[in-house]
């Protein structure tokens, strides 16, 4: 957590897959983030596009770009859950964000929003992407339980056809979430569970 009158630091962690498009188009306003103090890790889920070509590309221009791979494996289950847990694992902040590359706030501003509310005593957040305005709302939680409730709820719908994409925003679901770090690891158990996506 943040010390009193210290603005948080953050990790924006993407699990990528064939996306090169979608990397070009949205990764450049993460990176330009008018915010001192974050990084953004990558992790490539062996893609087999221009992916590697264009996260390379910008590795030259933006020094707290970071990017891994993630071994294509001929059995592999939860592999987003997976390439999450390496991106947290490499995470050096005090806060994560999990991120849909196709699914990016638009504002260079959207740290800047966010570090009010990242700091004690809240633990996570889910926010939400409004699709006409680009406006941000947040729902904050103090302890994991209320979380994990809606947490379920929202992956069990999703696993039963509504939308088989993570964080994906339709009649309030979450489009990204944000945990203190010595909770990631916790949270990302909360989407093991058979009826929740495969991250």
């Amino acid at each position: 957590m943040s010390n009193s009158g210290k603005k948080p630091t953050f990790s924006i962690i993407l699990a990528v897959h064939d996306q090169a498009a979608a990397i070009s188009e949205h990764l450049p306003t993460l990176l330009t983030q008018q915010y001192e103090n974050y990084e953004v890790i990558v992790v490539d889920e062996s893609s087999t596009d221009e992916t590697t070509d264009v996260l390379k590309q910008l590795k030259t221009t933006h020094n707290h770009l970071y990017t891994t791979f993630l071994p294509k494996y001929q059995f592999q289950n939860n592999k987003q859950r997976l390439a999450f847990t390496i991106g947290v694992k490499a995470a050096k902040k005090e806060w994560i964000i999990f991120a849909d590359i196709d699914n990016v706030p638009s504002s260079e501003q959207w740290l800047e929003e966010l570090s009010g509310f990242a700091t004690e005593p809240n633990i996570l957040l889910l926010g939400y992407i409004n699709r006409k305005s680009g406006e941000i709302r947040l729902k904050t939680y103090e302890d994991l339980d209320g979380a994990r409730r809606t947490i379920t709820k929202t992956e069990r719908s999703k696993s039963h056809g509504h939308n088989a994409t993570w964080l994906r925003y339709q009649r309030g679901w979450y489009d990204f979430l944000v945990v203190s770090t010595d909770k990631a690891h916790e949270t990302l158990r909360l989407f093991e569970n058979k009826n929740s996506i495969k991250l």
